[in-house]
């Protein structure tokens, strides 16, 4: 098979596509075709060496991919070959074959295409988990998405609008969120403004009559979560799902214990590893949305496999204005 293959994590230049072993599915493991990989930011930061775990070298990276089933290991039965399937693991995407624990694969329905499906997958599951299982969401609530053009941001802005949340989409660019986000209810909030410590504030009360937001779903830290702390309602949850800013945020107990706030942490994979069950829930949930057109799949990119230096690039210097998708075919 032909994989992307790391063997000395550096800059995106210093990887290429070989030709490697076909790998086998051992017991509960499942092997796909790829047909389509999603490239995220965290693959980058794996790639690079800037991730808190790195696989053993040489790796292929790449969390995300839709494919065909191909064959499947002794104990599986919930899948079988000529199935298709959305799949999340910890490396191995970026390959016209990749394995998977059985636990780990997603039906997809006969008319999501497999594009559709990693671009709606992770970033729909995080968002999901981040608004209903760690929020606690409750329908007419104000709820401030940061990074609201960013594929979590996308995500985070349908479901809440789906759910029956007053939605305030944060960014740093309105003109990109505003396409990526066409036709999605949603008040804009300016994050390129001046003094955004007071300023975010300001422009939410300017939005809710007066109100904070009741839960924030963040992807940014930095300054916008600093700015973002102060712009929340007596008993609002903050849900942190990312540094996409560059710094991990301070936070001073003062603020929280004055407005009983909670600050809370996401990590979806420990869900996909511990539970996998709600995964599955949150999946049939989030294909149903999908099939009633409350979530739509973000402009997408799509690139062949031999291309995946470009797609870091466009990640690396912000210049991509949807979601970036490697093909294999």
């Amino acid at each position: 098979m032909l994989a992307v293959q790391v063997s000395n994590p550096g800059p995106v230049e210093n990887h290429c596509v070989q030709e490697v072993p076909d790998p086998v599915a051992g017991p509960g493991q499942v092997l796909i075709d790829v047909k389509a990989a999603a490239v995220n930011y965290a693959d980058l930061l794996v790639v690079t060496g800037r991730y808190q775990a790195i696989p053993a070298l040489p790796f292929a990276p790449g969390t995300e991919a839709a494919g065909i089933v191909r064959s499947v290991g002794l104990g599986v039965t919930r899948v079988k070959p000529g199935d298709r399937v959305l799949i999340h693991v910890d490396f191995g995407t970026f390959a016209t074959q990749a394995l998977a624990r059985e636990n780990q694969c997603l039906p997809l329905p006969p008319a999501m295409g497999f594009v559709d499906a990693v671009t709606l997958g992770l970033a729909s599951q995080t968002a999901w988990f981040a608004l209903l299982e760690r929020a606690a969401f409750q329908a007419g609530e104000r709820v401030l998405v940061t990074g609201a053009s960013g594929a979590v941001g996308q995500a985070a802005v349908q479901i809440a609008s789906a759910q029956g949340a007053t939605v305030l989409a944060a960014a740093s660019n309105l003109q990109r969120a505003r396409t990526v986000l066409e036709g999605t209810h949603c008040h804009w909030i300016d994050l390129a403004v001046p003094d955004l410590r007071s300023s975010l504030r300001a422009q939410v009360h300017a939005a809710t009559g007066g109100h904070g937001v009741d839960v924030v779903i963040d992807t940014l830290g930095g300054e916008v979560f600093d700015a973002a702390l102060r712009a929340t309602e007596w008993c609002a949850r903050i849900v942190s799902v990312g540094f996409a800013s560059g710094r991990i945020p301070e936070i001073k107990a003062g603020h929280l214990l004055v407005k009983n706030i909670s600050v809370l942490g996401l990590q979806w994979t420990d869900y996909r590893d511990r539970q996998p069950h709600r995964v599955e829930r949150a999946h049939a949930a989030l294909v149903a949305m999908w099939q009633r057109d409350a979530l739509r799949a973000a402009p997408v990119k799509t690139l062949p496999l031999h291309e995946f230096a470009e797609a870091f690039r466009l990640i690396e210097k912000r210049q991509a204005t949807g979601r970036l998708v490697l093909t294999m075919d």
